[in-house]
């Protein structure tokens, strides 16, 4: 309601009181939306700080104001040394003008986000605060009056649509109408609210900052929970801005804290709930262990080349149905599965290990999202602030289709995509470079590349297959196969869609997919 006809109504009145008779000394701005006017009667100085940033706009008057040496600029020149005459309000419009002698006059259009300050010289317009707004310069001072018959009798021809006939209530009073239900009444109950409501408005007994359905508004009436009151508009609609632009830095960061938060305790939610239906999944089923021995205590039952045998599981006192590699021996399938069972179990502490790091920054996110919540001045925000700073965007990167990352001295680099697999393989890797991939998934070609015929430390190869595993449908497993073969045994015949390829020659590695780069 701050930029609403009867505040400025009362605040033409009380302006005309401070500042008729006073020169107009300074005009500047120090902002791109902020504009700054001092005057002065002898010994007394008045500023009008004018906010007309597009997401809010408002007035304030601050008991004095220091200018900056740099990043100021001159404003309405023309206008300085001038005296005020008068203060004219227009009917039923969001604006004032400040009239000054010879026929000079600046109009405050107080418009929302199309708020602007338009200077005047014999009542055409000579200058704009806001450039943006060029249709302002075709603005006339003498049509800006804007008579409406707001009669008993208009209220009733308009079916009792308040709107038509007090156009310049502004959205509170609309939320305030809808809260005590006034469509559900009588016209005749309609009017009494609406005219007595208006006569409050026209003849405030304060001025009030509010709480209203969670935002803080500027009203000429007590409604919702009052924070600040004052005796006059100007102290009222100055100590509105301050508590609006303070709580509304609050809100602002405070939500925007939180939602970076939230989505770390949701992604750690998901984490600990996927991974503890593995684990239990894992823990439920025969492990490889129990397998091996079974084919180990039954060799001479199981026929050469089959595909599945079922035996009993002294175990659970049960048969057992286990597939087995119809081109391996009885014993090799058993070590197999030996060999299984003990990736099975590093993968089992990976996972436990995980699950309580992510059960641990769960904790530590709950716990900062209380801090937030907690928080209630512009001190404690700040201070949240410096504790969870905002990651800096990384630079844009040069258009080449792989992500490159630094480690040992090695440098990796990582596909961007399907095609840019395709790029990076065949144009960016030389045939002793190392290629690696995640294995029996879609993902990244990875390239580690050669150093001056170094060989490639077992360390730096794990990095890279962790860059491999983690930019890959394997990224959430808790340990990852991946192939890892000099680039020379990567070929891709004709005809292969995008990003896929043929490898001749391969091993394979277990690795936990980690975005390692981010914590150097």
């Amino acid at each position: 309601m701050h930029n609403n006809y009867y505040v400025f109504r009362q605040l033409s009145s009380e302006l005309e009181d401070k500042i008729s008779g006073s020169d107009l000394l300074a005009c500047f701005s120090q902002s791109r939306d902020e504009l700054i006017l001092g005057f002065s009667q002898g010994q007394e100085d008045f500023y009008i700080k004018a906010s007309l940033k597009p997401e809010f706009s408002c007035l304030s008057f601050p008991n004095q104001f220091a200018r900056t040496k740099s990043n100021s600029i001159d404003l309405f020149t023309d206008f300085i040394g001038k005296k005020v005459n008068r203060i004219q309000q227009f009917e039923n419009e969001r604006c004032f003008a400040i009239q000054f002698e010879e026929d000079w006059s600046l109009l405050f259009k107080m418009h929302g986000n199309r708020s602007n300050i338009i200077g005047f010289q014999a009542g055409n317009a000579m200058e704009l605060f806001r450039n943006s707004f060029p249709q302002d310069m075709e603005l006339e001072l003498k049509g800006l009056d804007r008579p409406i018959d707001q009669s008993k009798e208009a209220f009733f021809a308009f079916d009792g649509n308040y709107q038509k006939l007090f156009p310049t209530f502004g959205k509170l009073i609309k939320q305030y109408f809808q809260s005590i239900n006034l469509q559900e009444k009588s016209l005749e109950e309609q009017w009494e609210i609406v005219s007595l409501l208006e006569s409050e408005i026209k003849n405030p007994d304060g001025y009030y900052t509010i709480l209203w359905n969670d935002e803080i508004h500027f009203s000429l009436v007590k409604i919702g929970e009052v924070i600040k009151e004052e005796k006059s508009c100007i102290e009222g609609i100055t100590q509105f801005f301050y508590t609006y632009s303070k709580e509304n830095f609050i809100r602002k960061e405070k939500k925007r804290l939180s939602k970076q938060l939230e989505k770390q305790r949701n992604q750690a939610i998901n984490y600990i709930k996927k991974s503890n239906q593995k684990l239990e999944d894992v823990l439920n089923k025969p492990g490889y262990n129990q397998l091996a021995n079974i084919l180990m205590a039954n060799m001479h039952q199981i026929p050469p080349h089959a595909k599945e045998v079922e035996l009993f599981n002294f175990y659970t006192n049960k048969n057992i149905k286990i597939p087995l590699k119809s081109h391996l021996s009885p014993q090799k399938n058993a070590e197999n599965l030996y060999r299984k069972s003990k990736n099975q179990k590093i993968e089992l502490e990976q996972l436990q290990a995980s699950i309580k790091q992510k059960e641990q920054e769960l904790q530590e996110a709950e716990s900062k999202l209380g801090e937030i919540e907690a928080a209630e001045d512009i001190k404690a925000i700040k201070k949240l602030i410096k504790q969870n700073p905002v990651k800096e965007r990384a630079q844009v990167e040069l258009k080449v289709p792989y992500r490159k990352f630094e480690y040992a001295g090695f440098t990796i680099l990582v596909g961007k995509g399907a095609r840019e697999n395709d790029e990076l393989t065949l144009k960016f890797a030389k045939k002793n470079d190392l290629w690696l991939h995640a294995k029996d998934v879609t993902g990244s070609h990875v390239v580690l590349k050669q150093q001056s015929s170094k060989p490639f430390p077992q360390e730096v190869v794990e990095k890279a297959a962790q860059a491999a595993a983690f930019y890959s449908k394997r990224k959430s497993d808790s340990l990852s196969p991946v192939i890892v073969t000099p680039k020379k045994y990567v070929r891709k015949p004709k005809g292969l869609p995008p990003g896929m390829v043929h490898v001749d020659k391969e091993d394979t590695i277990l690795v936990k997919p980690e975005a390692w780069w981010t914590s150097q």
